[in-house]
């Protein structure tokens, strides 16, 4: 797959929003198979965030189920794309969903860790607990769309037959190796010789593979094609400078 194929599958796929205002709104029985394949994508997110915040394998799993449970019977029903971004739509919707959890737990203080955190009263403490919710948010999206690139390069490399995502774990599990050295360790992986020379052109389309798909994640879940913001989500997530060779390729 080279990068034309690329480009236009990503045209393809619906933007998140338009996913879940289908799988919501629309009255057919694909509106409940839409909202499983929304929750499958999106349930690794909800459960890291879930996770991170409470510091309770039992407590997130028990959250994430109920996530579950109301989105696919379609609570989310009134979700509006003029509110902002999907990520900021997944993220109050979670935080609700804690804030009752949070608010049961005081009539059963049993369900949580004793060192589980829990939400300020108010104030200067309320405020920091706010703020460390989005940054464990933020890290959850930003793996979860990390997630799916690799899984997106994983299929290339299962139906072109190329090692592309070999290739580019290899690079990210041994940084310090050099090129004749990552060729040593592909060569014994792969069954077959290769020299420096192919890790560094493969490595190179891998990486340019990766990075596309990426940015197609980033930009598909603003429900936007403008650049300025998704160069802005770029950088709220931590990603602008390793996507910022792809960006200056694509030109406005």
């Amino acid at each position: 797959m080279d990068q034309a194929e690329i480009e236009s599958h990503l045209s393809r796929i619906e933007t998140h929003w338009t996913a879940v205002v289908r799988a919501h709104r629309d009255p057919g029985d694909g509106a409940v198979e839409a909202r499983a394949l929304l929750l499958e994508r999106y349930g690794g997110a909800v459960r890291r965030y879930l996770l991170a915040s409470l510091r309770d394998v039992d407590a997130a799993d028990d959250l994430a189920q109920e996530f579950a449970l109301r989105f696919l019977r379609g609570d989310f029903k009134n979700a509006d794309p003029g509110r902002g971004r999907f990520r900021d739509f997944l993220k109050r919707a979670v935080y609700h969903l804690m804030i009752d959890y949070h608010r049961a737990r005081r009539t059963t203080p049993k369900l949580l860790g004793d060192d589980a955190p829990e939400p300020a009263a108010a104030g200067d403490d309320a405020d920091a607990w706010a703020d460390d919710l989005d940054r464990q948010f933020l890290e959850s999206w930003r793996e979860q769309l990390m997630a799916h690139a690799w899984a997106a390069l994983e299929k290339v490399q299962e139906r072109t037959g190329q090692p592309f995502a070999a290739v580019l774990r290899l690079r990210v599990a041994c940084p310090e190796l050099r090129s004749p050295q990552l060729a040593e360790q592909l060569s014994q992986r792969l069954g077959r010789p290769v020299n420096a020379g192919w890790v560094r052109l493969n490595l190179h389309r891998a990486r340019d593979l990766f990075v596309e798909s990426l940015l197609g994640q980033v930009e598909h879940s603003l429900g936007t094609h403008s650049p300025e913001r998704l160069e802005q989500e770029l950088i709220e997530l931590g990603l602008f400078e390793y996507c910022r060779s792809a960006l200056r390729h694509r030109g406005p």
